[in-house]
């Protein structure tokens, strides 16, 4: 399974092409069997005519005569000798496919007065001079050279020993050109022609057919990062357009969701101002001084909650601004503004080529995990790594740390841990969860883990 492509486009192509050279390759061996049988046919028809019409010739002369019509019918592409032993009775070598249709053609022609042997050898033929046909080769003298030296090529010498009524047996040297036997050139191209052709049109319909199915998965990736992106063009054939108005139609039900959630929230946080307003009011008439803290901190808290939580609501479901930023002059402005408040935050490495993202979000997302570090760890160490694939920025502080089996939950949303996180600092358990949705939204992630050397260490990874 390993050898197979990962893609749909890889994997329609490679089952296109094993199909075409089997298909390709079996209809050549059909071609090529039938066109030898028939070529071979046609091939013998005129030399065992000859040896047959030979054999009658030399049957009824006398010896002289016989040896002197013998050299006289002895030319190029077929020789005769009457000198020859009979064949020897040795077992032959199983008889080839070629060699059984000369046989088989000779004893039809000749029938049962005459014993026939056939042997298969290979041999050699002159090229033929240019504009003479084939059949007319052996009438022109061996070393006649008009039209210069020509090549040897090879060829398929059928040997034929056939006895006489006098016991005397003649043999045949008939020389058919193995060209008449092979697989010729022009049907290796044209095949070749045909499946390149097949090939770079399978390929063609495949790229487009499986280039709708591309769009949609990268839509997809696309949507998770900002719901508010152009929709797909409804074009295409029957099942594509289908599919892209299913993807627009999910879109649009999202962002009506999204919208009516948040506006909802809206309103129930405009609503919710009034009775905090009165509760604020009827607290300050307390005369009880402790009591009226108590009942104002709960207030206080109640509101930030409900201002952070539409806050966060509103800068998710907006749409992300992509542009270069800066990070390193983003965190180096971080740092600035929390050492004016007192607090010890330190800044390690350097970030090259800017990075491509929402520069408002990545301020937010890495500014969650700054006050985290300071307020629940005292301060916060920065280290910053650039490679070509992505920067990541770990911030680390020196705090308690959080147990393994609960650094998963800090990022729910309103989750504190009541044992290191301290609410008088004014948390709401929202920066954790809004900081890993804006990383994941830009296509990286955020993950904690307790430091060896001690303290918390977040990692924020951003692809470029």
């Amino acid at each position: 399974m390993r050898l197979l492509p990962q893609t749909l486009f890889g994997r329609l192509v490679g089952v296109l092409f094993i199909g075409l050279v089997l298909a390709q390759g079996m209809s050549a061996w059909i071609h090529w069997s039938e066109r030898d049988r028939v070529l071979l046919r046609a091939a013998g028809l005129s030399p065992v005519q000859r040896v047959v019409d030979t054999v009658h010739l030399l049957d009824s002369l006398d010896q002289p005569e016989r040896e002197r019509i013998a050299a006289l019918l002895s030319v190029p592409p077929q020789r005769v000798s009457l000198d020859r032993s009979p064949p020897s009775q040795a077992p032959a070598a199983e008889p080839g496919p070629h060699q059984r249709m000369f046989t088989a053609m000779l004893a039809t022609a000749l029938g049962d007065a005459y014993p026939v042997q056939v042997r298969l050898r290979e041999g050699l033929q002159r090229e033929p001079a240019r504009g003479m046909p084939r059949h007319l080769e052996g009438g022109r003298a061996p070393d006649a050279e008009p039209h210069g030296p020509r090549h040897l090529l090879p060829a398929a010498v059928f040997v034929t020993q056939v006895r006489l009524h006098d016991g005397q047996w003649v043999t045949f040297d008939t020389t058919i050109a193995r060209e008449a036997t092979g697989l010729p050139a022009r049907l290796l191209a044209s095949l070749a022609v045909l499946l390149v052709a097949v090939l770079v049109l399978s390929w063609w319909a495949v790229r487009w057919v499986s280039q709708p199915l591309r769009q949609l998965a990268q839509a997809a990736d696309a949507l998770g990062r900002n719901l508010h992106r152009p929709p797909l063009p409804e074009s295409g054939p029957a099942e594509v357009r289908q599919a892209a108005q299913a993807f627009n139609t999910m879109q649009t039900r999202l962002q009506r969701f999204l919208d009516d959630r948040t506006q909802v929230l809206a309103a129930m946080s405009h609503d919710l101002k009034t009775p905090l307003t009165r509760l604020r009011l009827r607290a300050e008439l307390l005369e009880d001084d402790e009591l009226r803290l108590r009942f104002e901190k709960d207030l206080h808290e109640m509101e930030a909650m409900v201002v952070e939580a539409l806050s966060a609501l509103r800068g998710l479901d907006s749409p992300a601004a992509s542009q270069p930023v800066n990070l390193m002059a983003l965190l180096e402005s971080l740092q600035a503004d929390q050492l004016e408040m007192g607090r010890e935050v330190s800044l390690r490495g350097q970030v090259g080529a800017p990075l491509s993202g929402d520069p408002a979000r990545l301020r937010r997302a890495l500014g969650n995990l700054v006050d985290n570090a300071v307020l629940y760890g005292r301060r916060a160490h920065i280290t910053v790594q650039d490679t070509p694939q992505a920067v990541t920025v770990q911030v680390r502080d020196e705090g308690p740390g959080i147990p393994a089996e609960l650094q998963e939950r800090v990022f729910d949303p309103f989750y504190r841990m009541e044992s290191s996180r301290n609410r008088s600092t004014g948390g709401t358990g929202l920066g954790l969860g809004i900081a890993r949705n804006i990383a994941r939204a830009a296509g990286g992630d955020l993950t904690l883990r307790n430091h060896p050397e001690g303290g918390l260490e977040a990692t924020l990874v951003l692809p470029r």
